[in-house]
């Protein structure tokens, strides 16, 4: 009895059985949808490796002394970028983006890398000498750590990632005590610019709504113009900014505008995917059963797809059990941001949590047609040994930060 606490007390199973279990769902949908697949037969064994070799540096990362993470954050943020711009230079393009650095024959994405640099670096940042967030060169270089990746990550392309990264940067930002109006000034032009999307009324109800934003935060009037004047001139510079996208990303937003535009070209994993989901009713079809699955309705279903082969094999049941092991995973990590003793332990936390809940809810969101394709990976189930490793590092230092929650740093 002592001992299952004493490891219940340095090693928190709330996070990792969930874990354990997406993992194994994963390679269950990956084996599903792969298996009589011509080209794609050896994918369940690859996925295996990495799985085998992933949670072995899991283990290596749970018991490395902490402080270690806060002597790497910078060298580990450098390196990324290096990394990223040698990816634009002798990368391997696939699907229109040169985003893969190939050594021999392995090969893995930098931008994975910079994800855990970027979290590591900025919360170092953020916390070096107490800083305070609402000082405008402080907010300055916190915004300049989280975009220069982004803008590199843009160059390969990889929209889907870099607003990733915008996603983790502003919510560090946010956990660190910049003041709401500041959160309002940096997140307000992006609100409007995306109802310009949808047409003049949409777009004159979030200037409205800025309007009486404005008003609630009782700003003088010349900060009030200016905000204004930032959220019109937003919404008119997209216009311009959509003409400098790649046609396979102008493709990708009217899709997500409306999937039957295009049924047949960029609407159509959408279109399947939903179709897929269902049609798994209650229980699902089975293991190995799925129409859409094994009739490769969906190209590459084994990667951003994978939800849609859980959908319809294993029904609205393992759709809602999925999705419930994922919540398991964020309300721990919530809650241990407030366990955490030290500011750099919680930022890292937080940083964490806002990468794996992005990438699950624009994924789940892709699967179900309510956000655009942009080709992220779901956490722990998709295909692919760079995004899983990465993955289970940020997991392996969530629960160090777990083992080490009493101490003080």
């Amino acid at each position: 009895m002592q001992i299952n606490y004493k490891l219940q007390d340095r090693f928190d199973l709330a996070i990792f059985l969930p874990v354990i279990i997406l993992t194994a769902v994963g390679l269950l949908a990956i084996y599903s949808s792969t298996v009589n697949h011509p080209t794609a037969s050896g994918k369940f064994l690859q996925q295996l490796i990495s799985v085998v070799f992933a949670f072995a540096v899991f283990l290596i990362v749970y018991s490395l002394p902490q402080q270690i993470f806060k002597m790497f954050a910078i060298p580990s943020y450098l390196i990324s970028l290096l990394f990223l711009l040698a990816v634009l230079v002798i990368g391997k393009t696939v699907y229109g983006s040169k985003s893969w650095l190939n050594f021999g024959p392995m090969g893995f994405q930098p931008s994975e890398l910079a994800k855990l640099g970027t979290i590591l670096c900025l919360s170092y940042w953020l916390t070096y000498k107490n800083r305070d967030i609402n000082n405008i060169k402080d907010i300055g270089i916190a915004l300049a750590i989280g975009f220069i990746p982004i803008m590199l990550i843009l160059l390969e392309p990889d929209t889907g990632t870099a607003i990733v990264f915008c996603i983790i940067t502003l919510s560090l930002i946010y956990w660190s005590g910049i003041s709401l109006f500041g959160l309002f000034v940096v997140l307000s032009p992006g609100v409007v610019t995306f109802a310009s999307l949808f047409g003049a009324y949409v777009f004159i109800i979030a200037l409205i709504l800025v309007i009486v934003a404005l008003f609630f935060f009782k700003k003088d009037l010349f900060n009030s113009i200016t905000v204004f004047i930032m959220n019109l001139g937003a919404s008119f510079f997209f216009d311009y900014a959509f003409k400098l996208l790649k046609p396979h990303q102008q493709k990708r937003i009217e899709t997500f505008l409306d999937p039957t535009a295009d049924p047949l070209g960029s609407g159509y994993n959408a279109l399947q995917a939903k179709l897929a989901i269902g049609s798994g009713g209650l229980s699902g079809k089975g293991f190995l059963q799925g129409n859409q699955t094994q009739l490769r309705f969906i190209p590459e279903q084994w990667t951003d797809f994978i939800y849609c082969v859980i959908g319809e094999e294993f029904g609205f049941i393992g759709s809602v059990l999925v999705l419930v092991l994922f919540m398991f995973i964020f309300m721990r990590l919530l809650n241990l941001s407030s366990l955490a003793k030290d500011r750099f332990s919680v930022l890292v936390v937080v940083g964490i949590l806002s990468l794996l809940f992005s990438h699950f809810a624009i994924n789940i969101g892709m699967n179900i047609g309510i956000t655009p394709v942009i080709g992220l990976p779901l956490p722990f189930l998709s295909y692919g040994g760079s995004s899983l490793l990465v993955n289970m590092i940020m997991i392996g230092i969530a629960m160090n930060i777990y083992k080490n929650r009493k101490m003080h740093t």
